[in-house]
């Protein structure tokens, strides 16, 4: 009976931490989430008044 209750205190243990763990990653998720919305709407902003002329792949910058 002992040995069961043991079991049962380091479940619980586990779980509490798990539970720990698994708030702080949806806080962290969070801010990420609203970092790249905000950076997106930045990069949209950008784009909309012209300043995106980012070079991509082979593409040849401007002053070629």
């Amino acid at each position: 009976m002992q040995n069961l209750e043991e079991q049962i205190a380091h479940l619980t243990r586990t779980v509490e931490d798990i539970s720990d763990v698994m708030a702080r990653q949806q806080t962290e998720i969070a801010t990420l989430t609203r970092r790249v919305q905000m950076l997106m709407e930045r990069e949209a902003g950008r784009e909309e008044s012209g300043g995106g002329s980012a070079t991509f792949g082979n593409e040849r910058p401007p002053h070629y």
